[in-house]
């Protein structure tokens, strides 16, 4: 974890050092550059890198689950008074300390195979969140191309602004010097004047959406907007215009490579296991153990023998009428303190037992278990379907739109030559005084709203195809 961590920081720094730098070093920021700065540094991606994680360790629980366990205790004390002495189990009326320690291990053989379905659930809840960490990764990638195909739509239209500009400028200087010597009425320069104040217009407005596509980019990477960020081009011109498959082709693609898809199907798989933990409540349980305890005492003394002696009993003999005393060997002795360590080896105990619980009434808790189990199963299944059946609906439109896009561009591009024709001709007879102003408005006109919606529907071509190729998992970033 600390790894992960420290490598999206460095992943984060780094970007915002890009960002910062690639303007004054005259480095363009790359679409495959933008797409891992934004995967960094999203937010949802790190909380579903951490719920990923977080799967990842119940996978390891789970598992650890089947080893046995392996406890140790132990307490010590003082007692007061008239107590009972544990050495001896005989009553004392003195202050004694005592310690009780134990060591015990216990390990489930058989319970309905609960364990072991358990780690399998996990483990396919655990596939199914790298599913989600990835497919989290795929929005973001989405969105980053979508913000930065429109930077590259929006700077062209920008230059294409300045190019309708420039045009009418030259016109409108050479009216300009006409007018002046009188040649021309003066409402012709008027007029085409107000027509270089829409294009002088068109070109905030564009600069204005430029910068609102460079902010959203910003955020999506998560880094400070920069107005003057540069972006490498790419062009939709090479794009071929025949996609080889068909909705139907696409969606037995991505039904086997998506990350969505294939999450959804995990998490239906865990579903079932899930079941199967539930039905293992039906079963016994077999568990063996096994303790080992001892105890001490402050009050446990022993008796060492120092010497013997001869001495006078209470017994007697009768000699010739008198009492004769019975000597007898007395043996002398010192008590002394057991020391902690010959207790804690003298005391102990061991035991070894196994253990069988047999599920006899339980208050139906493993039948409402396994329902519920089953339940939660369906839905999964359902979310399932689910997930399928939109991804079916979605292909469907997202072909159907572009289709309609590459239709669009490339009668677009044939517009935009004849347009381009006509306006050249329009031109030149205006400049000829051949047609008036009107017309010759109209024909620029014409060629500028056909070059602006070339662009537009040559970026948004771009993005459609970009979308059938993430539902055949081969996005491609360059």
């Amino acid at each position: 974890m600390k790894d992960r961590i420290f490598a999206c920081l460095i992943c984060f720094l780094a970007a915002i050092h890009f960002d910062a730098t690639s303007q004054t070093s005259g480095q363009k920021l790359t679409l495959k550059q933008a797409v891992e700065a934004a995967i960094n540094n999203n937010l949802l991606v790190r909380q579903t890198d951490l719920q990923m994680e977080a799967a990842r360790v119940n996978v390891k629980q789970a598992k650890a689950n089947l080893l046995p366990d392996l406890f140790a205790s132990g307490n010590q004390g003082v007692n007061e008074g008239r107590s009972i002495d544990p050495f001896t189990n005989s009553f004392i009326n003195q202050r004694i300390g005592f310690g009780n320690y134990s060591l015990s291990s216990s390990a489930t053989l058989f319970n309905g195979f609960q364990l072991l379905n358990l780690v399998k659930q996990n483990a396919l809840t655990y596939e199914a969140n790298k599913m989600d960490l990835q497919q989290q990764k795929d929005n973001v990638t989405l969105n980053v191309i979508l913000a930065y195909l429109q930077i590259l739509n929006n700077t062209e239209l920008v230059q294409q602004s300045r190019y309708q500009a420039d045009v009418t400028r030259k016109q409108v200087e050479r009216l300009n010097t006409m007018n002046e010597a009188g040649a021309i009425a003066p409402a012709l320069l008027y007029d085409l004047k107000g027509q270089l104040a829409n294009d002088e217009l068109s070109i905030v407005n564009n600069t204005n959406a430029l910068n609102a596509a460079k902010l959203t980019l910003a955020q999506l990477m998560n880094v400070p907007f920069q107005q003057n960020l540069q972006v490498e081009q790419i062009t939709a011109d090479t794009l071929s215009l025949d996609y080889a498959n068909t909705p139907g082709t696409l969606f037995d693609i991505s039904v086997n490579q998506l990350a969505i898809v294939k999450a959804a199907e995990l998490r239906r798989q865990s579903a079932q296991k899930s079941v199967q933990v539930a039905k293992g409540l039906y079963y016994p349980t077999l568990g063996v153990g096994g303790s080992f305890n001892t105890y001490y005492s402050s009050g446990a003394m022993i008796d060492l023998p120092l010497n013997t002696e001869v001495v006078q009993s209470n017994d007697y003999i009768n000699v010739n009428g008198s009492k004769v005393p019975v000597m007898t060997t007395r043996t002398n002795f010192s008590s002394q303190k057991i020391a902690f360590a010959d207790q804690f080896n003298n005391n102990y105990n061991t035991s070894v037992y196994l253990t069988l619980q047999i599920p006899i009434l339980n208050r139906f808790r493993a039948k409402n278990r396994v329902a519920l189990a089953k339940i939660d199963l369906r839905n999964a299944e359902i979310a399932a379907q689910t997930v399928k059946t939109q991804l079916g609906q979605n292909i469907e439109q997202a072909y159907f739109n572009m289709t309609a896009s590459r239709d669009r561009f490339t009668l677009l591009q044939q517009q935009v030559l004849d347009f381009s024709e006509s306006f050249r001709i329009a031109e030149v007879r205006f400049e000829a005084g051949a047609i008036n102003q009107v017309d010759y408005l109209i024909a620029k006109n014409n060629v500028d709203r056909g070059r602006v919606n070339l662009i537009t529907t040559k970026y948004d071509y771009l993005f459609r195809s970009k979308i059938l190729d993430y539902y055949q998992n081969k996005l491609s970033l360059d």
